[in-house]
């Protein structure tokens, strides 16, 4: 993942805290152009210290 990814993905989860990974997955694939799958977005997310 790119630096890129990585802010795109933490400002998703700032922004609408309450989605799944699931969702941010299919979010950051439509919107952003970014191909991840929920495992990676789950383990990206616990290596930024959100966990829950």
């Amino acid at each position: 993942m790119t630096g890129r990814g990585q802010c795109m993905l933490k400002r998703t989860v700032r922004r609408s805290h309450q989605l799944s990974a699931e969702s941010i997955a299919k979010y950051l694939q439509t919107w952003c152009e970014l191909q991840m799958s929920t495992t990676t977005v789950r383990r990206k997310l616990h290596g930024m210290s959100f966990h829950g």
